[in-house]
C-alpha cells in the first residue's frame, strides 16, 4: 500500500454512564451533527428502559449492553466472482465491525418502529433485543442462516 492506515481517533466516553460504547450508539444515532439532541434521545429511551431493568435486578447500561450483544452478528456472507459465477461465501467479522453493525442495525430498526419519540421507538427496541426478539434480532439470524446455507463457499475466503 502506498499510504500509511489511517490511526483510529480516539472516542471519549459519555457524561453520563462514562462508557465509549454509548459515545459511539450516540454518534451512530446523531442526525446533522446534532450530538446533544441524540444524547437526549439515548438517555430518555434508557431511562424508560431502566424500570424493566431493575425488575431484573440489572443496572441499565449493563441491560443495554446485553441487548446490544443478543443482535451483534458473527458471521456475515461477502460477494465473491469466480470464473464468471459469483457466490456467496460466508466470512468472520471483525470484532469492530461487529459492534458497529449491532448499532446501526438496532438503530435503523428503532427508526422503522411505530411510536410517538425516537426515544420510546429505540426504548421498545432495546428491551425486544434484550428479550432475543424484534427486528435487529430477526436481521443477525438471517445474516446467520444466510451463511449456514452457503457454507459450502467457505473455501473461497479471501
Amino acid at each position: 500500500m502506498r499510504k500509511a492506515k489511517p490511526r483510529k481517533r480516539v472516542i471519549l466516553p459519555d457524561p453520563k454512564f462514562g462508557d465509549i460504547l454509548v459515545t459511539q450508539f450516540v454518534n451512530n444515532l446523531m442526525v446533522d451533527g446534532k450530538k446533544s439532541v441524540a444524547f437526549h434521545i439515548l438517555y430518555e429511551a434508557l431511562d424508560n428502559v431502566a424500570a424493566k431493568a431493575e425488575k431484573e435486578g440489572k443496572p441499565v447500561l449493563e441491560y443495554f449492553k446485553k441487548a446490544l450483544e443478543n443482535i451483534t452478528p458473527s458471521v456475515e456472507v461477502k460477494s465473491r466472482r469466480v470464473g464468471g459465477a459469483t457466490f456467496q461465501v460466508p466470512t468472520e467479522i471483525r470484532p469492530e465491525r461487529k459492534v458497529s453493525l449491532s448499532i446501526k442495525n438496532m438503530i435503523l430498526y428503532s427508526r422503522k418502529r411505530s411510536g410517538h419519540s425516537m426515544a420510546e421507538k429505540l426504548a421498545a427496541e432495546i428491551v425486544a433485543a434484550y428479550n432475543n426478539e424484534g427486528a435487529a434480532f430477526k436481521k443477525k439470524e438471517d445474516m446467520h442462516k444466510m451463511a449456514e446455507a452457503n457454507r459450502a463457499f467457505a473455501h473461497f475466503r479471501f
